[in-house]
């Protein structure tokens, strides 16, 4: 058993751009609530509509999408987010000259598309490691932001560096008000696609960062998780670990 707390916690609103650090996230049956419930859809004939992703247009990066504050503090979002440009300027997601505009920054004819729970591995979220997220950047010789790797909790625990790389059906942390699972169905340790060699902000690529997970790590960095016990995270909150 390890134990720990909250190191950080995120919510991505629109998948492969910019996200949010928030003191409070609540997680539920959509994983995180808000997470990725937006998407661009790549509207070229030989892409039939697809989710448009970092890999196809790392310029994705240099927007950012957040949700309006609440009066209440309540991790609920409180409707669609607003999407900021690489100078700062707001768009609403409903504003009818977005899609033009994001189709001219991005050069890809575009769409906008809402529906929750647009992970790559489902309804799920994504726990990362201080620890390990220190073992990468020694392996490396370099700091590492944990922004290239996007997840939703990030726990400073006594667990080892890369011990999530053996989590197993069964593994559940128990994070503040929630319960976390590897139950099996598309989570576990988490396999990396090129998305993190690139910096947060799609400037400038490090081939060499996941030359590293692939050769040390199995291409492994961080665990996800399914919601088995909804509740809210804060920021502080104890973890424990239990394999």
């Amino acid at each position: 058993m390890y134990r720990g707390t909250v190191n950080g916690l995120y919510r991505w609103p629109v998948k492969s751009l910019r996200g949010e650090r928030l003191p409070a996230l609540l997680l539920d049956h959509r994983g995180v609530a808000g997470d990725r419930a937006y998407a661009l859809v790549d509207e070229r004939p030989a892409h039939a509509g697809k989710r448009l992703t970092v890999r196809q247009s790392p310029g994705m990066l240099a927007w950012e999408a957040a949700y309006p504050a609440t009066c209440d503090g309540s991790p609920e979002p409180p409707g669609p987010p607003v999407l900021y440009s690489p100078g700062g300027v707001p768009w609403a997601w409903d504003d009818p000259d977005l899609p033009a505009t994001l189709t001219e920054s991005y050069g890809v004819p575009l769409s906008l598309r809402a529906a929750d729970g647009q992970q790559d591995r489902g309804r799920t979220v994504l726990v990362t490691f201080e620890a390990s997220l220190r073992g990468l950047e020694e392996e490396l010789g370099a700091r590492v932001e944990l922004d290239r790797f996007r997840p939703n909790v990030h726990l400073d625990t006594n667990a080892p560096a890369f011990a999530e790389e053996s989590f197993t059906e069964g593994t559940v942390i128990t994070v503040g008000g929630a319960v976390l699972e590897v139950t099996g169905d598309h989570t576990g340790p988490c396999i990396r696609c090129a998305v993190p060699s690139w910096d947060p902000y799609g400037r400038e690529r490090w081939p060499e960062l996941q030359k590293q997970l692939i050769t040390a790590h199995e291409n492994k960095f961080g665990v996800i998780m399914r919601v088995t016990g909804p509740g809210t995270v804060r920021t502080g909150d104890t973890a424990e670990i239990r394999r």
